[in-house]
């Protein structure tokens, strides 16, 4: 913690809890005391007038990552050359007849077998299994290690795992900026390997460095394209709900302004992933929806008359400075009021 004090004296204002905390700590474990002390003086800068959802684990790991990126890039790829060499499986045994198989490898492996493994147990969810997601998807793993038919198969498209890449950093001028889906930003040149690796089944998706958003798609039917759900899935990563987390690729693509009644367009700025449960409230009597596409906030009323707030981020960091929404300016302390932005790490 001597290398990182303001990150100690937010531990002592009941800022930020152990566990997040050590996390933090182990993402920056390799770097030199100066540069864990930038990463220290950046982090608690740019968490000072954030929401208080971003001090959560995952989006700490994911900012502090992309500052020691910035602070340390060729370090980072080192690192990861390193720790792909060191990769193994390792079993533990443990209590009552149970035991844990560990697989330890590069990140983009472990996000495309975890999709393909839960797509396949979500199937036979859909099919009437009783058996839940988490026995499916042991199960499921289980057999596919030992050649057994898991009773599911699923096409490439429904276990996508998508790739972020800027075009400046595709093309080698830059070495920022990729970041893999449901897990954080990963070494330019790392994401390039992916890019170009004719294995890989990742999607790739270039986005635009200046403002870190895929390219637009749109078209004028009622159902969308695969391409322009694909497009939403990648913009949005979840539901646009403020206070829901489901992954993007288990929502419905729904229409904002309605296509029959308002004659909403199916294009990329009226379309956003949400959740069925949420797909289906924004028509229940008493809750209204509102969006902002140009902002990419979500505004939802209860029929208490509360009202909650969230703003979509871009998909990738933008590389040049965008005028703020004027609700985005605001204290830490006025995070998870209703009537106050929410941000999506």
């Amino acid at each position: 913690m001597a290398r990182m004090p303001r990150l100690l004296d937010a531990m002592r204002a009941g800022l930020i809890e152990y566990y997040p905390a050590s996390r933090v700590l182990d993402v920056t474990a390799p770097l030199s005391d100066e540069q864990a002390l930038l990463v220290d003086s950046q982090l608690t800068e740019k968490l000072s007038s954030a929401a208080e959802t971003t001090w959560q684990p995952h989006n700490l790991v994911r900012i502090v990552g992309r500052l020691v990126e910035k602070i340390d890039p060729g370090g980072r790829v080192e690192r990861a050359r390193k720790s792909e060499a060191d990769r193994k499986v390792v079993v533990e045994h443990g209590d009552h007849a149970q035991s844990e198989l560990i697989l330890s490898t590069r990140s983009e492996v472990i996000s495309a077998c975890y999709a393909r493994v839960d797509a396949m147990a979500r199937q036979l969810r859909k099919k009437g299994e009783s058996r839940t997601l988490e026995q499916l998807r042991t199960d499921i793993a289980v057999d596919l290690l030992l050649g057994n038919d898991p009773g599911a198969q699923v096409p490439q498209a429904a276990a996508m795992v998508y790739l972020h890449m800027p075009v400046d950093t595709a093309l080698s001028i830059s070495e920022t900026g990729v970041e893999l889906d449901g897990y954080g930003p990963i070494p330019g040149a790392i994401g390039r390997e992916i890019m170009t690796n004719p294995k890989s089944v990742l999607r790739k998706v270039l986005c635009d460095p200046g403002t870190g958003d895929p390219v637009d798609l749109g078209r004028s039917r009622y159902r969308p394209t695969t391409t322009l759900r694909e497009a939403i899935r990648v913009r949005d990563r979840e539901c646009t709900i403020p206070w829901c987390r489901r992954p993007a690729r288990h929502c419905d693509t729904d229409h904002i302004q309605e296509w029959a009644r308002d004659h909403g367009p199916t294009s990329l700025a009226n379309l956003a992933a949400r959740c069925r449960r949420h797909h289906r409230m924004k028509n229940t009597p008493g809750w209204t929806t509102r969006h902002d596409p140009t902002h990419g906030t979500t505004t939802v009323t209860t029929p208490l008359g509360r009202t909650h707030t969230g703003r979509r981020t871009s998909v990738l960091s933008p590389k040049t400075p965008t005028n703020p929404h004027p609700s985005d300016r605001r204290g830490a302390g006025d995070c998870g009021r209703p009537g106050t932005v929410a941000h999506r790490g």
